[in-house]
């Protein structure tokens, strides 16, 4: 009840802060603000910074990516479904207030509480990297994870991955250059098989729906471009376990199984008799663990082959260098629990990362919370930077005295500070004390888009409810609806809108620059 209490004053206030009204008590600025420094610019940087009060903290984001990124939508940008600045946004929009630096974090140092960082600094046709230190006396590190190989040979070397706007935009070169290929004169029939079959490996959201995309930039697109060279054209899921999507329900499991092996949907007539009989478009194969890729084989543990012209990488996360050097920076504190973390920074239910004495915050994909593990998504990311966006407005002392018993106690309310009327409310609703609340994931579901206009969405509305399953069309409307609604600004939604109405009626843009 006081959460819900806590949530409607807010955004009353902040309704009402949008039309120049002040219902809050000011907060006094001497002058001396806090030096709040953040790694990063994803999901939970921009959550935060979007909440977080500037009035109140002196804060700079330091990341070689001066844009927030909207992930889920990046297979649709790889075969130009939508547009990479469609689905971007200046992370100085998201907050104009903070100061922006764009350089790479190399090195963390608790002991002096500085951050080392790299820019490259180009004049003409030389650059040189220039190194610099930025002070803190509060660091927030939330630089995700980058795409783990599992040491498996030729991966990094030969696979596309699918986590920046450059990856996004390699997939949709390497794509064109794959049937402009297999369009010249001089090649045999096999080797076009070869030059257009698309390999992607991990059948996790991730894979499913840039297949899902593939699939429809080939249905939808292919007959238009490339009619004669369709028969060629095979697309090949391997999956290591028995199964795909495996966050997902059994049922919907069995759904995405069935859309992948659905038959090829061209209504074009002249393109279909171009295809053989029983034509197959996508091949799923599962418990297929990939053993070594070359430069254009892709070698399986059970003795298979997969000769290939493009392939996708969607399998897993691992640790930046950055974190791996945090966790050693801190020492036995993070040492002893890495056998669960992984090479994860552990953090407790407030975002402290242990061994720092809360100088320190992290949250998202390279955090680990040790008594209760969440799933390395943007959906948990963003709840955390929400929150600890609140604890720090809320004036919370994220580096209590540690007790007598040697207990490193929950953040406490700064007692001289001017409380909030939300927060006076949800205080006497709760009767807590000022003590701030442990965080706690609203898990509000899942989606996946599976291709031909259908969609897989598993939503909870409530917690400990039973959760709502939506396929097919129905899906593919609460996906379209939930992501369009979860951009960052009206800006995104509209050139969003805008490019799928584009692609209804002109098709997709194949256009190499």
């Amino acid at each position: 009840g006081a959460e819900i209490i806590e949530s409607s004053v807010t955004d009353l206030t902040k309704m009402a802060a949008s039309f120049g009204l002040d219902v809050e008590p000011r907060k006094p600025n001497n002058g001396n603000k806090e030096k709040v420094v953040i790694l990063g610019t994803g999901w939970g940087a921009a959550s935060f910074l979007k909440e977080a009060d500037s009035n109140l903290y002196d804060i700079t984001v330091v990341s070689p990516r001066n844009y927030f990124l909207f992930t889920p939508m990046l297979a649709g940008a790889s075969v130009g479904t939508v547009e990479y600045r469609s689905i971007t946004e200046p992370i100085r929009e998201i907050n104009r207030k903070t100061n922006f630096l764009e350089a790479t974090a190399t090195e963390v140092h608790p002991e002096t509480s500085t951050v080392t960082c790299e820019t490259v600094v180009c004049e003409g046709n030389s650059c040189t990297i220039d190194e610099f230190t930025v002070e803190y006396d509060r660091l927030i590190v939330t630089i995700g994870a980058q795409t783990n190989t599992f040491g498996i040979p030729g991966v990094r070397e030969h696979c596309c991955f699918l986590k920046q706007v450059e990856d996004a935009r390699r997939i949709r070169t390497a794509l064109v250059n794959s049937f402009e290929r297999a369009n010249l004169p001089s090649l045999t029939d096999e080797e076009r098989i070869e030059n257009l079959t698309f390999a992607v490996i991990g059948a996790g959201p991730t894979g499913i729906e840039f297949a899902a995309e593939l699939r429809d930039f080939v249905e939808q697109d292919g007959p238009k471009y490339y009619p004669h060279l369709l028969k060629f054209v095979r697309i090949k899921i391997i999956e290591a376990s028995s199964t795909v999507l495996a966050p997902f329900d059994k049922s919907l499991q069995e759904e995405a199984i069935k859309q992948m092996n659905r038959r090829t949907a061209i209504t074009d007539s002249e393109t279909l008799d171009l295809l053989p009989e029983n034509f197959k478009l996508t091949e799923l194969l599962l418990d297929s663990s990939v053993k070594e890729v070359t430069e254009n084989t892709i070698l399986l543990n059970n003795g298979n082959e997969i000769k290939y012209g493009l392939s996708v990488w969607a399998a897993g996360n691992g640790p930046l260098p950055l974190t791996l050097q945090l966790i050693e920076a801190l020492g036995d504190a993070q040492a002893e629990e890495q056998n669960i973390a992984r090479g994860r920074l552990v953090i407790d239910p407030w975002m402290r990362v242990k061994g720092s004495n809360g100088k320190i915050l992290a949250f998202g994909d390279c955090t680990c919370i040790t008594t209760g593990q969440l799933p390395a998504t943007a959906q948990v990311a963003a709840q955390q930077g929400e929150y600890l966006a609140g604890l720090l407005n809320k004036k919370y002392e994220m580096s209590p005295q540690v007790t007598p018993e040697g207990i490193f106690p929950p953040p406490e309310r700064d007692l001289e500070e001017s409380v909030p009327l939300s927060d006076t409310i949800a205080s006497f609703a709760c009767q807590g004390g000022d003590y701030a609340k442990p965080f706690q994931f609203l898990n509000l579901g899942i989606l996946a888009y599976t291709g031909g206009g259908s969609a897989l969405a598993q939503l909870s509305l409530a917690p400990d409810t039973e959760t709502i399953k939506g396929k097919g069309f129905l899906g593919n409307a609460v996906w379209r609806s939930v992501y369009l609604s979860k951009q960052v600004s009206w800006r995104n939604r509209l050139l969003v809108l805008n490019d799928w109405t584009k692609r209804q009626i002109f098709g997709r843009d194949i256009t190499r620059i």
